[in-house]
């Protein structure tokens, strides 16, 4: 196994701790430690990506596994997000129900012969919404380590904030599905 799927793998081995994390406030500084792996987790997506094309290391292994590790890692913590009320499970189900469809349809093509990469709408809604996830927790962070600093008017603002990047992850996740259905429908063959 090559290096680039090796930090795929870790990527899904950090999901369970991140989510430990978040789910048991009896840890100190809980929501702090969720974020640096959840970080962790964010750097090993770009690094894999980059070493894998760098060194010509793209395996059809990698590009089932990298996207998989994603849905994995995003819904493991929206499923947290709204457990916890900090975000919406309207945005969770928008994000899930894409996920199967593209999951769905990946596996079809497997079946016809073809491995289906991300595409860059895939990629920019993947970032966003980390970007959104990040930044919820750095709130929480923040809201957990200087609760003298945030007045309750303060924190429900940066909870909006957080409420309408993942409003727009949302968006974009619709128009990323949208585009993936369009350009790999090729890819579906109806009459097997």
């Amino acid at each position: 196994m090559n290096t680039p799927n090796k930090l795929t793998l870790l990527r899904v081995i950090l999901v369970p701790l991140v989510v430990v994390f978040l789910l048991i406030d009896a840890i100190p500084y809980h929501n702090l430690w969720a974020l640096l792996l959840f970080v962790v987790a964010c750097i090993t997506d770009a690094v894999d990506g980059h070493l894998a094309r760098k060194n010509n290391l793209i395996t059809d292994f990698g590009k089932f596994l990298d996207p998989l590790a994603d849905k994995v890692l995003v819904i493991s913590i929206l499923i947290c997000f709204v457990s916890l009320g900090w975000t919406s499970a309207a945005v969770l189900i928008i994000i899930v129900a894409r996920e199967f469809l593209v999951s769905g349809i990946r596996l079809v093509a497997v079946e016809n012969g073809t491995v289906i990469a991300a595409s860059i709408w895939g990629k920019i809604k993947t970032a966003f919404t980390m970007i959104s996830v990040i930044a919820i927790l750095v709130f929480q962070s923040a809201f957990q380590l200087f609760p003298a600093v945030f007045s309750e008017s303060v924190q429900m603002i940066l909870m909006y904030v957080g409420e309408g990047m993942m409003i727009i992850s949302a968006i974009l996740t619709v128009i990323s599905g949208v585009e993936y259905i369009y350009s790999n429908r090729h890819a579906i063959n109806s009459n097997k």
